[in-house]
């Protein structure tokens, strides 16, 4: 059973999931208008992890014998002033979701919530992956700055990420 504190909590975090994934479609926006489809399907196969992030809070809200509540999500920024830039953007929202997954860690952990600090544990090592992630398109960016073909070169591999449904997750539950 869930606490109303942390369910309140857990549902936040289920709205910065689902931001998330509206963040990185508005990302991946920006590369199709500036001709970067790798990085424009890079941002798209995150959004879709993060939409699959976002499943796994409201199954598991759903099965702990709460209510998950869909609340209101704002506008991503859409409007960036390089590659770099995005991926910068991107790193600091990553760190910031870390931030929000440890908060619910503790809070799980003060309530000996047991079952959610177990449901939370795969999300704070995913934040590990992400971060990682992120910061190396960041380095690889930085170091082409300036240079089209690199930047080129660097689109292209991005192009090749492919997107992995989290294991035993479908749509239905679970």
């Amino acid at each position: 059973m869930l606490s109303q504190t942390l369910q309140d909590a857990l549902n936040e975090q289920m709205k910065n999931e689902f931001f998330s994934a509206y963040l990185y479609k508005a990302m991946a926006a920006y590369f199709e208008a500036e001709d970067l489809p790798g990085f424009s399907a890079w941002m798209r196969v995150q959004a879709m992890e993060e939409m699959t992030h976002g499943e796994k809070f409201f199954n598991f809200i759903c099965e702990a014998g709460g209510r998950a509540v869909m609340l209101p999500i704002d506008a991503p920024k859409g409007d960036y002033t390089s590659a770099y830039d995005v991926f910068d953007y991107a790193l600091e929202h990553e760190y910031f979701v870390t931030d929000r997954i440890n908060k619910l860690m503790d809070l799980a952990r003060d309530e000996s919530n047991h079952a959610a600090q177990i449901f939370l544990q795969w999300f704070v090592t995913e934040q590990v992956e992400e971060e990682a992630s992120f910061g190396l398109v960041k380095k690889k960016l930085k170091r082409v700055e300036g240079d089209g073909r690199g930047l080129l070169m660097l689109d292209q591999e991005a192009g090749s990420r492919t997107f992995v449904p989290p294991a035993g997750m479908s749509v239905t539950g679970g």
